[in-house]
């Protein structure tokens, strides 16, 4: 364990060095988010039936997505663990004395820790004194904002376990540019990513509803902003681990027996 702390402390200085790429991604987050609300409230000013959302909630959504993109967004990769697995570079990880796994995951939790802390502080600094309909409003009381954080953290911990499975891919495949395609675009709109959930149509809400991947950023941006109480709230936390517990598991088994299966060939 305290190998993979150490890993987890130095990923995290090294990507907390990256401030003008930071600068560049809050620039890019506030030009979409701004384009994807005005989008929404020209839907929202010309509809005449009761939205399943209201216009204030889903600005809260959309902000919250855009201030933790690195949480929940599926593409975020990392391209020297794709080289390892496509090159043959993997023999110097079985080398290691501690599992590859347990390596990898501290490896991609900072990665995407340093990044968030880097853009959200300055996106909700903002978006908190932006102008109506624009401004994001604060949580509707402070038990809603702790399960809010708890889920968050939660979500976190999910999308990793589900970027692990994604490199796993990798070992069968050997082609990232596939696997990243197939998590990123399929699991970033069952996430509620490209359109929210309480947007989506009921036979395809049920289909969101079975699987891990609302879990991730759908919930926890929902619980923000009160559009699910905090008794659902404090079930769906439950679920959350439920499902961390599962993911893990498969995890752990898929790459043990991708592992086994590892050819290396060169001198």
């Amino acid at each position: 364990m305290r190998a993979y702390v150490s890993v987890f402390k130095l990923r995290l200085k090294n990507g907390l060095q990256y401030r003008t790429a930071a600068l560049a991604g809050v620039a890019t987050q506030f030009f979409w988010g701004f384009v994807i609300i005005m989008v929404f409230e020209a839907f929202y000013s010309n509809t005449a039936v009761q939205t399943p959302i209201s216009l204030s909630q889903l600005i809260t959504y959309v902000w919250l997505q855009q201030a933790f993109l690195a949480f929940v967004m599926l593409w975020f990769r990392d391209n020297e663990l794709f080289q390892l697995i496509t090159t043959g570079n993997i023999a110097y990880e079985l080398c290691r004395p501690n599992g590859i796994y347990g390596l990898w995951y501290a490896k991609l939790l900072a990665q995407r820790l340093a990044s968030a802390l880097l853009r959200s502080l300055p996106i909700l600094a903002v978006a908190f004194f932006l102008p109506q309909p624009y401004r994001m409003p604060l949580p509707s009381d402070p038990a809603a904002f702790v399960l809010f954080i708890i889920a968050l953290l939660l979500g976190l911990l999910m999308i990793v376990t589900l970027s692990m499975l994604m490199y796993i891919s990798v070992f069968v495949t050997l082609s990232p540019a596939g696997s990243l395609l197939m998590f990123g675009v399929i699991g970033e709109f069952l996430a509620g990513m490209v359109i929210p959930v309480p947007l989506m149509p009921s036979w395809l809400q049920n289909i969101v509803y079975v699987l891990p991947f609302r879990w991730t950023a759908d919930f926890p941006f929902r619980v923000y902003s009160g559009h699910i109480s905090k008794e659902e709230a404090l079930i769906g936390i439950g679920i959350q681990l439920v499902w961390f517990v599962a993911l893990l598991s498969l995890g752990r088994f898929a790459m043990a027996k991708a592992l086994n299966k590892v050819v290396v060939q060169g001198g």
